[in-house]
């Protein structure tokens, strides 16, 4: 029974949210319906103590980013830079191959560190206008954007600086680069898989008569300067915040070591605040990046910026709101969910899978399933079943190079389900809905999960590492 009640909230999140309704209100409807079903006493305590604990300290460390992403991505969009990099992309690559330049374009960012939830803003201004020249519908755009920034640039590929590859070198003593051989095979099976399909549901539209659409939301402004500028300016910005970031990702922790405190200045004995720095550096060194990159939009477009500035960044501000609210909201279900005994069900399940590789693939992708979020549910996995992963491992003379990338890319591989964090943010980004759009993202999770299984085959057929 504690097992169905997972199961009941899971589905029922994942309903509304297709639905359409706000997560903001139904994933704590869902969370708690769970806790009532299960323990009537804990629902106050629950909702105060973990939903509101997690989706307020979700908030304090991460609406920074989602507010100067969003604001990033509007002052790219109303400066022109994002026409005129579309102009010149069409020129190289043809607009025939429109999907294949977002997706490079998310990966590059997203391989360079650049945060998932940022490249869906930035990118964004770049893909609707490229879309409506190449007259592709824009219900495309959510499936195309996540295939370039939350699959293979994510976990797959070795070195990729994303969270989701860092987490598993702590359990099994990893580096970043772990199965390089593996990463790569299985970053190129999903690069070719997910291309084959998004440019097959591209001719289904062509051959239908549908265009990029009318009447739709979040549509971006029209550029009201006088000229376009260069496209190698234009994307300028974009490349100061990857190299940016590389660069404070390096710089702050040396900088400030390995904590800060200060005592505040008000009245009384206050007490020391002390920040650990290793927790928030990362953090700090996206937030940098992204200020630099608003300052060079700035710097280059000034005149049409600052005549849509007021206006732009009000919208912009809302957006991220409404998009980090949102990605909130998740985090405090899941972190609820993760707290009740048919969750516990659901872990002790899975560990009677008797393939170390497949027990591992399975317990991770399935808990970041039900948690909506890719790291959260591996590092839950981890967290509970990393000895035994090992222990089997060892046993089966499997090294843990191979066990780091088999949990990595299954962290993202059913985490995208209708409920996902990041998949609510970028279809609120892109204005369009779950029933709209959602089909292609979900593709794009089914292709992401057959990639986990690729490699351990592969793994088992080759010894590759």
């Amino acid at each position: 029974m504690s097992f169905l009640i997972v199961l009941a909230a899971l589905c029922f999140l994942m309903f509304v949210a297709y639905r359409g309704y706000s997560v903001i209100l139904f994933a704590p409807i869902a969370a708690l319906g769970a806790v009532l079903l299960t323990d009537p006493a804990l629902v106050a305590p629950m909702f105060t103590g973990l939903f509101m604990d997690k989706m307020v300290g979700f908030l304090k460390l991460y609406f920074p980013v989602f507010l100067l992403g969003a604001v990033f991505g509007k002052l790219i969009e109303i400066s022109g830079f994002s026409k005129s990099i579309v102009a010149a992309t069409i020129k190289v690559v043809g607009a025939q191959r429109a999907m294949l330049s977002i997706v490079l374009v998310c990966a590059l960012l997203t391989y360079g560190g650049v945060s998932l939830f940022v490249v869906v803003f930035a990118v964004y201004p770049f893909a609707a206008e490229l879309f409506r020249q190449s007259d592709i519908p824009k219900r495309l755009v959510p499936g195309t954007i996540a295939l370039g920034a939350f699959t293979f640039t994510m976990d797959a590929l070795p070195g990729t600086p994303q969270i989701q590859n860092i987490i598993p070198t702590s359990f099994f003593g990893t580096t970043g680069w772990a199965a390089p051989m593996l990463g790569t095979l299985g970053g190129v099976f999903i690069l070719i898989l997910g291309m084959s399909y998004l440019e097959w549901r591209r001719r289904v539209a062509v051959r239908a008569g549908e265009g990029y659409g009318t009447d739709l939301r979040n549509e971006p402004e029209p550029f009201r300067g006088d000229k376009l500028a260069h496209p190698l300016i234009a994307i300028l910005p974009l490349v100061l915040v990857g190299v940016a970031n590389f660069a404070f990702t390096h710089w702050i922790p040396g900088f400030y070591g390995q904590s800060q405190s200060f005592i505040p200045a008000v009245i009384g004995n206050p007490a020391p605040v002390v920040q650990e720095v290793s927790k928030v550096a990362a953090i700090w060194a996206v937030q940098g990046a992204l200020l630099v990159g608003i300052a060079a939009v700035i710097a280059f477009a000034w005149k049409p910026v600052i005549a849509s500035f007021a206006e732009g960044t009000k919208s912009a501000i809302g957006g991220a709101l409404l998009a980090s609210m949102n990605t909130a909201s998740e985090y405090g279900f899941g972190a609820v969910i993760a707290a009740l005994p048919g969750f516990l069900v659901v872990a002790n399940a899975l560990q009677a899978i008797p393939d170390p590789l497949v027990n591992e693939a399975v317990s991770v992708t399935a808990l970041a399933g039900i948690t909506g979020s890719a790291s959260g549910g591996m590092s839950i996995a981890l967290a509970a079943m990393a000895d035994s992963f090992i222990a089997n491992a060892n046993a089966a003379g499997i090294p843990m190079e191979v066990l780091h990338r088999v949990a990595a890319m299954a962290s993202g591989g059913m985490d995208t389900l209708p409920h996902n964090g990041a998949v609510i943010t970028l279809l609120a980004v892109t204005g369009l809905t779950h029933r709209q759009s959602y089909k292609d993202v979900f593709a794009i999770t089914v292709i992401k999960t057959l990639a986990v299984f690729f490699i351990i085959g592969l793994y088992y057929a080759t010894g590759l590492v």
